[in-house]
């Protein structure tokens, strides 16, 4: 099963291209911090905007530099099911752990269409498989019932990250879905509610910044010591609320850069930060010490 902190890593860009220097420090700067895996190339990923050959080129870099010392779950998700096979596949050959699919987006199919998306995609690879629900970037809910129906379809199917918002969902997915079926928060604000209703970890934006702490949080919970991720989730919590300040990974990339490990880039139709969000997050920053105040 899967727990504990899975970064979900920024793509850094320098000049319009990879910046591959960034990408391998922080990679290495998350294996130090001791995550117990990363997903390149999803949302924080920006994968939306990678060409194919990019897409591919940023999970060789990180598998190659994560050398079996964590887990590289990869994005392979796509609005097109032949694509995401592609990307899939791709990954595997790259030797990559496992990948983290997307409902596809724009298309708005129905949960039957959903069903089918993801057992071709489960059926084209041996690779675990982690489904991926984000209404609000999709435009479709992939509803508990059809998560089960997949999940008793697809042997490989074995975990999905949850980021509707809601806290109720984790509910419901646990009363449909076998034990053995990891739920993965996707919203770093809402990783200790969803702990204490049975998931098992997150998949953080956070972590990019703040990997060490994101993990005491989890094992702190995870180990039986509730009022110390508490603690853990209140001191945190600034920083879990302004990385959203603006549409993800903006502000995270932002931070990343004012702590000189990176260039802000992002890319169209993504730009940088309205000024006065960027004074709320460097404040959120310095107060929790990640640079001198």
């Amino acid at each position: 099963m899967l727990h504990g902190v899975f970064t979900a890593l920024v793509t850094p860009f320098r000049d319009g291209c990879i910046d591959s220097k960034a990408l391998l420090a922080l990679v290495e700067r998350q294996v130090q911090a001791g995550v117990e895996g990363m997903v390149p190339v999803g949302t924080t990923g920006e994968s939306a905007t990678l060409s194919h050959h990019e897409h591919i080129q940023v999970i060789e870099m990180v598998v190659q530099q994560a050398a079996g010392r964590t887990r590289v779950i990869a994005g392979t998700g796509s609005n097109s099911t032949r694509e995401a096979i592609e990307l899939t596949q791709a990954a595997e050959k790259a030797g990559a752990d496992g990948v983290l699919v997307v409902s596809p987006y724009y298309n708005r199919p129905t949960q039957a269409g959903l069903i089918a998306h993801f057992e071709a995609v489960c059926q084209s690879t041996p690779l675990p498989v982690v489904l991926y629900n984000i209404p609000s970037r999709c435009g479709v809910d992939l509803l508990p019932e059809t998560v089960a129906e997949i999940a008793q379809r697809c042997p490989n199917a074995v975990a999905i990250k949850e980021a509707s918002g809601s806290v109720d969902r984790v509910s419901r997915l646990k009363q449909c879905l076998p034990e053995e079926f990891a739920i993965l928060s996707g919203d770093d604000s809402l990783t200790l509610p969803l702990l204490s209703l049975g998931a098992t970890g997150v998949i953080s934006v956070a972590s990019n910044l703040v990997p060490r702490e994101v993990g005491s949080l989890v094992r702190s919970f995870c180990a039986g010591n509730p009022s110390e991720a508490l603690q853990w989730h209140r001191k945190l919590y600034p920083l879990f609320r302004d990385l959203f300040l603006e549409t993800n990974p903006v502000p995270v990339k932002q931070a990343l850069a004012f702590l000189g490990w990176m260039s802000a880039e992002v890319r169209l139709p993504l730009v940088p930060m309205e000024p006065a969000n960027w004074r709320r997050l460097e404040q959120t920053l310095r107060s929790l010490g990640l640079v001198p105040s």
